[in-house]
């Protein structure tokens, strides 16, 4: 099943960027006091949604050889062929995020599974099916999730509370644009942590400019990747290897690591200040 194309996330772009405008996720100053490990200056989190072969086939290997880990969240559009590779790049670090068994996020005429039809209970159990499902492939207890489509509707309601409630992620990735560059923790809800979430065909320079935003102030950037060189909302392969060249080439000065990681980070650092 193929998943939330361009029509889908542009009719929930304007209910992100409010959520995000009224939540304080990224302040306009340098990163608050925290202290990167080693020599960084910044985080850089590279995550891939829908569980595409594009990222198997390209986006990994050009990941591997610039020695980067990166979080990729899965819906259960794997199968015999995929799980397989899914789980030995969990075993070589790599992470394995819950997206939901179905990816239900707005109707449209490209979207199969309405969230119109959910509640909030609903979506909470299959997100808790879908990290049995994971378990199953990577034997791991704790993983981050992301909403489908980058929204947080069931039946029309907003289940973040629910899922907060239920404690089934400590982490989850909301969407976004270039300004979701993270520098105020404190006041940072877990459960809607900001990213650049890619509309497709964006270029190797404006994927190095959001790097660069993210090196002036300090802070964390997280990048919602969905198709790459293929499958849909695709950038084009040069345009990942020229953001990971980028990276690589100050890979002493800026963290590229996964999102649990980089949060679990970030959430000492902050509890260690109180």
């Amino acid at each position: 099943m193929k998943y939330h194309m361009n029509t889908c996330c542009n009719a929930v772009k304007k209910i992100t960027l409010c959520l995000l405008s009224c939540s304080l996720l990224a302040a306009p100053g340098l990163a608050q006091n925290i202290k990167w490990p080693a020599e960084s200056k910044a985080v850089i989190v590279l995550t891939y949604d829908d569980a595409l072969l594009s990222q198997l086939n390209i986006a990994i290997p050009q990941l591997e050889n610039a020695g980067f880990k990166a979080t990729f969240f899965l819906t259960a559009d794997i199968n015999y062929a995929t799980i397989p590779r899914w789980r030995a790049l969990s075993q070589q670090g790599f992470e394995l995020g819950n997206h939901t068994i179905f990816h239900p996020c707005l109707p449209t005429d490209d979207n199969p599974v309405s969230s119109a039809s959910y509640t909030a209970y609903s979506m909470i159990r299959e997100i808790d099916y879908m990290n049995d499902f994971l378990f199953a492939v990577d034997g791991k207890m704790r993983r981050p999730f992301a909403y489908p489509c980058a929204e947080s509707f069931a039946g029309g309601k907003d289940y973040v509370d629910t899922l907060r409630k239920y404690g089934l992620s400590s982490y989850a990735r909301f969407g976004g644009d270039t300004s979701a560059v993270i520098t105020d923790f404190k006041n940072l809800d877990k459960l809607r942590v900001p990213s650049y979430g890619l509309n497709g065909g964006e270029t190797g320079e404006q994927l190095i400019a959001f790097v660069k935003k993210v090196q002036q102030k300090g802070g964390m950037g997280i990048i919602m990747f969905h198709g790459i060189g293929g499958d849909y909302i695709a950038v084009s392969a040069a345009a990942h290897q020229a953001l990971i060249d980028y990276l690589k080439s100050n890979e002493k000065t800026i963290w590229v690591t996964t999102f649990q990681k980089a949060m679990d980070y970030a959430t000492a650092a902050v509890k260690s200040e109180k």
